[in-house]
């Protein structure tokens, strides 16, 4: 990490010699962090920006490293949206090194009210990063994202406006698609175990009790105490189905299961989750709106 804060320093020395002053009529030039924010960005923005993701498919926000590739991208951007809360705990150290040049980084996480964000005593920032997990969350980081683009685009005012309110008509769809899912299971069998802990606005929205493995970052490793505890946890409870997730290694799932089955009980793998990222460029899963419904069709069809 210390090497390529060196190169982004020098990067940005460099960059801030040679840059020059925009055209007007040329497109914004948009970097993000992780897959949902891209998606969401791009829905927003449309055509009239340039938006480059450095996080793709199945990467682990929490343990990302910039890479030299990514310093390329970061010092030629226009602004940077990124999570926030330490979600990417290894890039605070890039971005920090940013603020005092002509580059705008913009937390979504802070748009929200700190009074609905989920806390907790174990993690850096306090608060549950994951917070796209909430559709009500993501229509208010919507509109604020919105509003940041006009602001420092204003040209394309009448493009973001209109791609915002189709945007939030289809996030309120989506609600209402997911509430109707999660009807037709029981309260009593609304308990999802995960390999972290990436769910909880999930759970506070849909009356789910959620329970991961690991911590709120998947820099934390779940020890033996903690797989037997839970693995208790699932056998009390009567729980059918554990999930894997697409950006942890299946290994900590596959170990709880195997402590369950060594008490004489069963749980089933019930499929896999995203979590961290969407799924592949071009799939469904591979936007906000497909992953959602694709996580509650998964969840509810295992645990039914």
């Amino acid at each position: 990490m210390k090497n390529i804060i060196a190169i982004f320093t020098i990067s940005l020395v460099l960059f801030s010699c040679k840059k020059e002053v925009k055209d007007d009529n040329q497109k914004l030039n948009i970097v993000t962090t992780t897959s949902m924010i891209t998606d969401l960005i791009k829905n927003i923005g449309g055509d009239a920006i340039e938006v480059k993701g450095l996080m793709g498919s199945g990467v682990d926000p929490h343990l990302y490293k910039a890479s030299e590739g990514d310093v390329s991208k970061l010092v030629n951007a226009d602004v940077i949206f990124y999570n926030g809360l330490h979600l990417e705990g290894k890039l605070v150290e890039v971005f920090e090194k940013m603020e005092h040049q002509d580059i705008k980084t913009i937390a979504i996480g802070e748009s929200l009210d700190k009074n609905t964000l989920i806390g907790s005593d174990y993690f850096a920032s306090n608060y549950d990063p994951h917070i796209w997990f909430s559709v009500e969350n993501w229509k208010l980081i919507t509109i604020f994202v919105t509003n940041q683009l006009v602001t420092i685009d204003p040209k394309n005012t009448k493009i973001f406006m209109a791609n915002s309110e189709t945007y939030l008509a289809k996030l309120s769809k989506l609600e209402d698609r997911l509430k109707k899912t999660i009807a037709t299971l029981p309260k009593e069998k609304r308990i999802l175990v995960t390999a972290h802990d990436a769910f909880s606005y999930f759970g506070k929205a849909y009356e789910f009790n959620v329970v991961g493995l690991q911590g709120l970052s998947t820099a934390t490793e779940a020890g033996v105490q903690d797989v037997q505890k839970l693995a208790n946890f699932i056998i009390e409870n009567e729980v059918k189905s554990i999930f894997v997730e697409t950006s942890v290694p299946k290994r900590t799932i596959e170990a709880l299961q195997a402590a369950v089955k060594s008490k004489d009980h069963k749980v089933t793998i019930g499929g896999t989750l995203f979590s961290d990222a969407l799924g592949n460029a071009g799939t469904t899963e591979g936007t906000y709106i497909g992953m959602f419904e694709y996580n509650v069709n998964t969840i509810i069809n295992a645990l039914k």
